[in-house]
């Protein structure tokens, strides 16, 4: 991880801990990431904690997504209400962890970034929604917590995502640019940034949720494990194409997109390692058509996520793009803490009314300062 000192502005206020949170759209379970910072380009990981969700509540989950993609507009739902306190549960308890393990007090902590979780992200009816009662949290754990990142970049005409850019940026500030990160969560986004530090970013595609839906649907398992699968299936070239045919890949950046807004019907009645192999080169190649959206070709692209994981996705990407396609974890980095840390570290910019979303990363028309604040009541 990147050590440096060097600001790329003078400090608002000098180093403090945090904590971030984050559960990603493939559902696998809670990221919880402790850092110091001083929420600009000095960052110092400090521990990293992980737990998976059981099936029952990766069920539950999944539910209320079907339930908020439903709606017009956000309602309140049992099903979402039931995921929510579940969720906010389960994240408290992580934190706990996290500092038993990294042996550090609640007091020291100047604030949580919790992404909560997101149950739909719709654009197209300028609203997203993701769960989690910050306020609950600030409350139990007696720390200032940041939540609802992504509402307001919405209510101000950007997309909402993605937001890990400006992390990006802090982490990369003493590589050589121009440099890609690309995210491999459930969905793929990269983030470019060139000699100025200007970053460019969007959603460009699936990652792992396609795929790992397919293989749960088909044995149970909720992934393709090191991509073994798809190594040994054939991609279906003719069905590929009519899945990149779909209007989100001729779009303009900025652009995001839900997990759910691409269909696997064209794929159903293949076999378990040709399904796999198809959803695998559909995240390849979306990647390799985002690139065609840089004002600079990257050097290297610095994969972080649990798609980097997979060997299969990662030699097609490399095949698709004819670039240096590099696990981030090769540069000193930890690409499972990345997001979680990220959240941590937008939570202390906000604290300090620094921006976490540009033009150039959600469409925002200027820099944008979002996350709503929960600080813990004091008891009489």
């Amino acid at each position: 991880m990147n050590k440096s000192s060097q600001n790329i502005h003078k400090n608002i206020e000098p180093c403090r801990l945090a904590v971030g949170l984050m559960s990603g759209t493939s559902r696998d379970g809670i990221d919880a990431a402790l850092i110091e910072s001083d929420g600009e380009a000095y960052i110092r990981p400090v521990a990293f904690f992980s737990e998976a969700y059981t099936d029952e509540f990766r069920n539950r989950l999944a539910l209320a997504c079907h339930e908020a993609l439903q709606m017009e507009t956000p309602v309140q739902h049992e099903a979402i209400s039931i995921a929510e306190d579940t969720l906010t549960h389960l994240h408290i308890n992580a934190v706990k962890s996290l500092l038993i393990q990294a042996n550090i007090k609640p007091h020291e902590i100047a604030v949580i970034g919790f992404h909560g979780h997101t149950i739909a992200h719709r654009i197209d009816r300028h609203w997203t929604w993701q769960i989690g009662n910050g306020a609950l949290m600030a409350q139990e754990l007696g720390i200032a917590v940041v939540d609802n990142f992504r509402a307001k970049d919405v209510a101000a005409g950007g997309q909402g995502a993605p937001l890990m850019p400006v992390y990006h940026r802090a982490m990369t500030s003493d590589l050589e640019k121009p440099v890609a990160i690309l995210n491999l969560g459930g969905v793929a986004n990269i983030t470019a940034i060139d000699r100025h530090n200007d970053m460019v970013a969007f959603d460009c595609g699936m990652a792992s949720a396609m795929i790992d839906s397919w293989m749960l649907s088909k044995t149970g398992v909720a992934m393709d494990i090191s991509g073994a699968q798809a190594a040994v299936g054939q991609v279906n070239e003719t069905v590929l194409a009519e899945m990149l045919a779909h209007p989100f890949f001729a779009l303009d950046p900025p652009k995001s997109i839900d997990r759910d807004d691409f269909s696997m019907a064209s794929i159903e009645a293949m076999s378990i390692a040709d399904g796999a192999a198809t959803l695998t080169a559909f995240s390849a190649e979306a990647v390799a058509i985002g690139l065609r959206f840089l004002p600079h070709m990257p050097k290297q692209i610095l994969v972080a996520g649990g798609g980097r994981k997979n060997n299969t996705l990662m030699r097609m990407i490399r095949d698709r793009t004819a670039l240096e396609v590099r696990d981030i974890d090769d540069l000193g980095f930890d690409g499972d803490a990345i997001e979680a840390q990220g959240f941590a570290y937008m939570a202390l910019r906000r604290l300090d009314n620094l921006p976490i979303s540009f033009s150039g990363t959600t469409g925002v028309k200027a820099p944008l300062c979002g996350g709503d604040v929960h600080f813990p009541e004091k008891l009489i």
